[in-house]
């Protein structure tokens, strides 16, 4: 049982300038609708049209379902903390909200690995893909992304959950993350930021390396390949990943790869807002904006059979 003495937090938010902030939510809220939207809507292709039924876009099914929560699990508070003067969140929210949050965050880099190795499948080996890359195996490899998730998180939670907090109770941060709250802590707390350190970079580092690995396997694979026109459309099913892979783990690689001081905190804070608020918002951009396939998806979602006639000349014929 937690003994904590405190009982909820005040969340300092984003911005402190109250000339900002209604911009701010403005800003955030135009973000938040469009990964809101532009998540649910992959999700329901993926799910309804059979052409988008195959190994790369059940991935993408999964990112962009994952991203669609990811964002909602912080986002919300924040903006209503833009608007409203109390910023409190009770212990027991604070704590699930934190959970909630490594456990999506994890599993983003563990679908991403998955298909770095679905695309590395497809490209070099791609007479054994459907056999590789079967409904089974994609199934059990998408298990294992949210199982492993679910887990990682779970070990933050606890050890964290379990920290005395007995005064201080102003988070610097807008939503509730392992590092501010191990300042607040009334304890020694080294154990517990080693452990973030060790565990958290062991995750992200194994995670990228294993798709560096895929990425260096496609591209001595690409070098051997004499057709401009198969080498152009074999990248060009890569780049939209890659934008993603960089987006996430740069950010990630920033926040909780280096030590908690004062200054760091108020940068995570920055940089926060880039996974939370305008990362789930581009990747479905970047996805739509770069694939033929979910383009004419969407179009045919919601536009029906009207879609090839807006694609005649931005016109109805």
């Amino acid at each position: 049982m937690n003994q904590s003495v405190v009982t909820e937090f005040i969340l300092l938010g984003i911005n402190n300038r109250p000339e900002l902030q209604l911009f701010l939510f403005t800003v955030f809220l135009m973000f938040y609708l469009v990964s809101f939207l532009g998540n649910l809507s992959i999700v329901f292709v993926v799910i309804f049209d059979y052409h988008l039924h195959n190994p790369m876009y059940f991935f993408l099914g999964n990112l962009s379902f994952l991203d669609f929560f990811y964002s909602s699990t912080t986002v919300p508070k924040m903006l209503a903390g833009l608007v409203v003067e109390e910023k409190r969140i009770s212990f027991q929210g604070c704590i699930t909200q934190l959970h909630i949050f490594h456990f999506l965050g994890s599993t983003e880099a563990m679908l991403l690995t998955s298909m770095s190795y679905d695309r590395y499948v497809a490209i070099c080996n791609p007479l054994r893909y459907h056999v590789l890359m079967a409904k089974t195996i994609c199934i059990q490899l998408s298990a294992v992304c949210w199982i492993t998730g679910f887990i990682y998180s779970l070990t933050h939670t606890i050890l964290t959950s379990r920290l005395p907090f007995c005064l201080m109770n102003k988070l610097t941060h807008f939503y509730c993350d392992i590092k501010p709250l191990l300042k607040l802590a009334c304890t020694d707390t080294h154990l517990n930021e080693r452990l973030v350190s060790i565990v958290t970079g062991s995750v992200a580092v194994f995670t990228f390396m294993l798709i560096i690995m895929s990425y260096t396997f496609i591209s001595r694979h690409l070098l051997n390949i004499q057709s401009t026109h198969s080498r152009h459309k074999a990248i060009s099913t890569c780049t939209s990943h890659l934008t993603v892979v960089l987006l996430y783990y740069g950010t990630a690689f920033c926040t909780y790869l280096r030590p908690a001081t004062k200054d760091s905190l108020e940068q995570d804070r920055i940089t926060a807002v880039l996974f939370t608020v305008i990362t789930p918002a581009l990747n479905p951009l970047i996805y739509t904006l770069r694939n033929k396939d979910v383009k004419k998806a969407l179009t045919k979602m919601l536009f029906g059979n009207m879609g090839p006639r807006l694609r005649m000349g931005g016109r109805f014929v």
